[in-house]
């Protein structure tokens, strides 16, 4: 009766392609090692190994990988550094680092190796000084390279044809052109704010050069309020950190006419019926600064309006949840209208990649909001004269805490005859993790007319539910409830849980084609950042104060009356919370 996650082929051929597309990135440095020709008995291996772009203090890299000896089931690429190469983002493969040794493994769809089979992956990283290649891999602990090869010489097959000096050379696609997915084969903008509040922190250096959101969350922040970088001093920035590479750089569009109408900790500073505002003060200036030619070489990633579409369908009568401001903004229709504009004013720029907002499991993964929201995804991306078309992909998690992956239990797990959905946490939710609500959302968007090569972006920036508590295997089977809170990541009293929650940790580090049908993992609410005060403090941002976000408060419908789970002493949202950092760091899964 579950939704599986298993990818469409649409999906399988996205992941397909993103592996080819990115062996096409700009050419530069290579490194090969060969070994015994394919389709020998003994163990052997070619790498490529192609640095394809450079930088100052860093750079990008492709990897492939062809297996010429028996079948594989699961490989491992190791290599090791000759200088201080630190790998940063990597797609495509797990890739992890300890001092200058490196390991890359399978990710789950392309562990198969078989005779002659070949494989690719890629990553972003730092250095200073020198960026020698490897001179050495090892595949399943098998030296490649056996036969002396120089590694520096890129692969050639003897039955190639010779080369035509009368052919136009091939070049790589232009900087600026319109990918498949903007976080392949790029780096990802450091907002340079953020890296420095992160780095006043004890520790906090160790993820201070991880990329994160920018968040344009009212009109004074397009030109810079409060001595913040205003929208232009961002892209500049992102220009100096590109270089001659690739560079994606994430806006968070977040101001919509009486937004977050079902919660009051980020309430904007626009009313209800302010739409006319929201398109000529806030959309028309970011999409003008946009659409300046200085900027045509970024990828532009904007997260369009979140928290919004689905309180039209979650929060609105007859639902027990419903609020009057929500019931406002279903009779106006000024969330629809708004999220249209902003779509369709901002994706008429030809570098800018929209992502809309989707919710997340634990809001959006029951059948009566599954989909229901899915259509008024729809309606919102043809309203105000926009269409599928400026619509990219989808976001999920945004600034929330659900799981990526729970391990230990599935959907259609039961004990003693009883069903996962019956359990108090899941609660007949159809899923249990954002992986695989993303993947079966974005299949439920392409069937109902989306483009089926539309990607989701994951925010993974504090969904780790690492340290001391994090359980390591199924809890025990006495009944379906023991055996789902034994075993769950996820430490909430509630899936609907949202502000600043105790034990939470920093998840999966940013990286590109994670999965099928997944574009990237991303930080897009930056770590460290307040979700709202635990207290009302006046502001002059519009933010109010939600008892959600105070740690006495018992709760609400919208949380089956558990007690908020929240931080005491926090900030107004977007606020700098020390406390909070140092537990997602504390917490984090992987580690830091």
């Amino acid at each position: 009766m579950s939704r599986t996650a298993t990818p469409t082929p649409a999906g399988r051929r996205r992941t397909a392609l993103l592996a080819a597309c990115t062996l096409l990135a700009t050419a530069g440095a290579t490194a090969t090692a060969l070994t015994t020709p394919a389709g020998a008995a003994a163990p052997g291996c070619t790498v490529e190994y192609r640095i394809t772009n450079q930088w100052d203090t860093g750079f990008g890299a492709d990897v492939t990988v062809t297996n010429t000896g028996d079948a594989l089931n699961g490989w491992t690429l190791e290599w090791t550094y000759g200088g201080n190469q630190r790998v940063q983002q990597g797609w495509n493969a797990g890739i992890t680092q300890s001092g200058a040794a490196v390991t890359a493994k399978n990710a789950s769809w392309n562990g198969s190796l078989g005779t002659g089979a070949s494989t690719s992956f890629g990553f972003n990283a730092s250095y200073s000084g020198t960026n020698d290649v490897p001179g050495t891999f090892t595949l399943n602990g098998v030296t490649c390279n056996e036969d002396g090869t120089d590694p520096t010489d890129p692969p050639t097959d003897p039955t190639d044809p010779p080369t035509d000096p009368t052919d136009p050379p091939t070049d790589p696609p232009p900087t600026g052109s319109k990918v498949d997915n903007p976080y392949v084969g790029a780096k990802v903008y450091v907002n340079p704010e953020w890296a420095d509040n992160a780095r006043a922190e004890p520790g906090g250096s160790r993820i201070a050069d991880q990329p994160t959101g920018v968040w344009l969350d009212r009109t004074a922040a397009i030109a810079g309020a409060n001595g913040k970088m205003g929208l232009r001093a961002h892209l500049d920035e992102a220009l100096r950190q590109k270089g001659d590479g690739e560079l994606t750089i994430q806006l968070v569009i977040y101001n919509l006419p009486g937004r977050d109408c079902a919660a009051l900790a980020s309430n904007g500073e626009l009313g209800a019926n302010e739409i006319d505002r929201y398109k000529a003060e806030y959309i028309d200036p970011i999409a003008a600064i946009l659409g300046d030619p200085k900027y045509a070489g970024l990828r532009i990633v904007t997260t369009v309006e979140l928290d919004s579409l689905p309180n039209l369908v979650t929060n609105v009568t007859p639902r027990a949840t419903a609020t009057p401001n929500c019931d406002v903004m279903k009779a106006n229709g000024n969330y629809v209208k708004g999220v249209g504009y902003a779509l369709n004013k901002l994706g008429a720029v030809p570098n800018v990649y929209n992502y809309v907002d989707a919710g997340h499991h634990g809001w959006l993964g029951w059948d009566d909001n599954f989909g229901p929201s899915a259509q008024i995804f729809k309606e919102a991306a043809t309203a105000e004269g926009s269409t599928v078309s400026k619509v990219h992909g989808f976001i999920v998690n945004t600034a929330n805490y659900s799981a990526l992956k729970e391990d230990h239990f599935t959907i259609d797990d039961t004990v003693n005859g009883t069903s996962v959905r019956q359990s108090k946490w899941v609660d007949w939710n159809r899923y249990t993790d954002e992986l695989s609500y993303a993947q079966a959302m974005r299949d439920e968007l392409v069937r109902i007319g989306f483009d089926a090569g539309i990607g989701m972006l994951i925010d993974t920036s504090r969904n780790g539910w690492g340290g001391a508590n994090r359980p390591s295997g199924p809890g025990a089977t006495t009944n379906v409830d023991t055996y789902v809170d034994g075993g769950r990541y996820d430490r909430r009293f509630n899936t609907g849980n949202w502000c600043n929650q105790a034990g939470a940790g920093l998840g999966e580090r940013p990286q590109a084609a994670p999965e099928p049908g997944i574009d990237a993992y991303v930080w897009m609410k930056p770590p460290g950042e307040s979700d709202g005060a635990s207290k009302s403090i006046p502001n002059d941002e519009g933010k109010g104060f939600d008892r959600m976000c105070d740690p006495t408060y018992t709760g609400n419908p919208r949380n089956n009356h558990n007690m908020s789970g929240a931080l005491p002493e926090a900030p107004v949202s977007g606020h700098w919370f020390s406390a909070q950092f140092q537990e997602l760091m504390r917490n984090a899964h992987p580690a830091v």
